[in-house]
């Protein structure tokens, strides 16, 4: 019973109260009733989601765009294992640069071998692919002619028609010049009868071209699947030609040792010149000096993957939504303690809170711009440059602007609900403060802050939630490095491929976003008295 309660405490807190009868059927707690919460808040969402794929599925590959078919699960599935190749492709060449010794030695003899089976593999898979094709578009052929052929003939018709109407109502206008009334309005009618069969007759070819570029467009499994080990083989055997170069000749080590080795016949140089210009020979032995640092702390030219641009995002949301908050909870609790500040604040919050983030960005850009003329060189920069995590995440000016317009956004929930907490306190409490002659830090921190806690987390919640979705706004107008801006890149890119990609996107912004969400349930539960079911 013990394991039972703890385990539900830890369900609770964290805010996943839907787990809640699982551990108390297995207890044996009333077995129907938790089947029921089971079935209710386990299989129904299960249900629901699975219903969700499977209409996704049915109606995407339906609906046609400039970027091709809208990509239906197993295709946004293939964007993310792509996706997640890049990255360990990437972070598989930075750690081979750096790599010395036998540990280098022994990868590259590896990554040798890998690629000359690879490069079977590969013709192979090519010749496989070859084969395949020729078949495909045979069968291609035989099966879009009866289209064709349909479709040409409708429109041989189309165009016969219209030419031998055209012609005759022709001559019939000449010969109508001398005709009456009855004469011209039956040569209208006719001219409308022409005009509505020719439609019609377009409508026909219209449809039948249509049937004939869904024909052409009709994909082979086999074909797809012998082009996709293709592709794949490729792209492996590019990074393999690329991770060899950078653990052998391109290594960190190997350049050191050739760089202390131009150093060493430098010095050797100066050393034992008789005749030479010792000025130069001395600067080259300095400049040889810089170069051999700068090699044994050089670093891989990574770029900006997917989950480096999530970190850096997720840092800039934390950024503002901190500042957000510290701007935001003093004065709201300001606000809930003097009905007059509040009068005062109103017509700010009124004002400025429906400010959309694509015009609070553009201002802060502006400002935070003027502030750093030489950003490389100024102080915050520098001293943000040096932090051990943010170093390696590209701390700019776009970056302040995007968490100061993160803060901008996200600050009037948390000021407004800190506000009503601290506003709907019981007054007898204050009195009692009053009484025992409580200081005003003493009275903040024991008695308003406490209380207010539940509705200042769920203004926190929604600040957080409201941030997250600014961001991605702000980095796509900014171009600041993270999600927006990979967002941005492959909706530039215009490829089915990137297509996909931009779907992967919008889950990992859900999924995130649920995740900080369940964390600030997670802390409202451990420094507040707050049993409310969880949303």
């Amino acid at each position: 019973m013990e394991i039972k309660y703890r385990l539900l405490k830890i369900i609770d807190t964290a805010g996943l109260s839907f787990l809640s009868p699982v551990v108390r059927l297995a207890a044996g707690e009333e077995p129907r009733k938790q089947l029921k919460d089971i079935g209710r808040w386990i299989v129904v969402p299960v249900a629901a989601m699975l219903m969700f794929a499977f209409l996704w599925s049915v109606i995407a590959p339906r609906h046609k765009t400039k970027s091709g078919e809208v990509p239906t699960p197993a295709v946004v599935l293939e964007a993310w294992d792509g996706i997640s190749r890049f990255h360990d492709n990437e972070s598989a060449k930075e750690d081979g640069f750096q790599l010395t010794g036998d540990a280098r030695l022994a990868e590259l003899k590896k990554a040798v071998e890998r690629l000359s089976k690879v490069e079977s593999l590969e013709v192979e898979a090519n010749e496989r692919l070859k084969v395949v094709r020729e078949s495909a578009d045979a069968e291609q052929l035989k099966v879009i002619a009866p289209f064709k052929k349909a479709y040409d003939a409708k429109s041989d018709e189309y165009r016969d028609f219209r030419k031998e109407n055209a012609s005759r109502l022709k001559e019939a206008a000449v010969a109508l010049v001398e005709e009456g009334e009855s004469e011209r309005l039956a040569y209208l009618e006719d001219m409308r009868s022409v005009e509505v069969q020719t439609e019609s007759l377009k409508m026909e070819r219209d449809a039948l071209k249509v049937a004939l570029e869904e024909a052409e467009e009709q994909t082979f499994p086999e074909l797809k699947e012998a082009l996709k080990a293709s592709t794949l083989l490729g792209e492996e055997k590019q990074f393999l030609i690329k991770y060899i170069d950078l653990v052998g000749e391109s290594s960190r080590e190997f350049k050191l040792a050739a760089a202390r080795e131009t150093l060493q016949a430098s010095r050797k140089e100066f050393l034992s010149s008789g005749e030479g210009d010792l000025y130069k020979l001395c600067g080259n032995i300095i400049k040889n000096e810089k170069f051999a640092d700068t090699i044994g702390t050089s670093q891989y030219a990574k770029p900006w993957t997917l989950p480096k641009q999530i970190v850096r995002s997720l840092f800039c949301v934390f950024a503002g939504f901190l500042l957000a908050s510290v701007i935001a909870i003093p004065i709201g609790i300001l606000c809930g303690l003097s009905k007059t500040f509040m009068a005062a604040m109103t017509p700010f919050i009124a004002l400025f809170k429906p400010v959309s983030p694509l015009v609070w960005l553009p201002i802060v850009m502006i400002i935070v711009g003027g502030f750093m003329p030489d950003p490389d060189n100024h102080w915050l920069i520098v001293a943000l440059g040096k932090v051990p995590i943010l170093k390696d995440y590209k701390i700019d000016p776009m970056f302040l602007s995007s968490a100061i317009t993160v803060a901008l956004c996200s600050l009037w929930a948390t000021l407004v609900n800190t506000a009503l907490g601290v506003g709907s306190i019981d007054k007898d409490h204050l009195n009692v403060a009053r009484v025992l002659r409580l200081g005003f830090f003493a009275r903040l921190f024991k008695i308003i802050i406490p209380t207010a806690l539940p509705l200042i987390f769920a203004g926190l919640r929604i600040s957080l939630g409201v941030g997250w979705m600014v961001l991605v706004a702000a980095e796509i107008l900014s171009t600041s490095e993270g999600i927006g801006k990979f967002v941005n890149d492959m909706y530039t890119n215009g490829s089915a491929e990137s297509f996909a990609q931009i779907f992967v996107v919008v889950f990992i912004v859900g999924f995130i976003g649920m995740v900080l969400d369940r964390i600030m349930v997670f802390l409202q539960r451990l420094v507040s008295f707050d049993t409310s079911p969880a949303l």
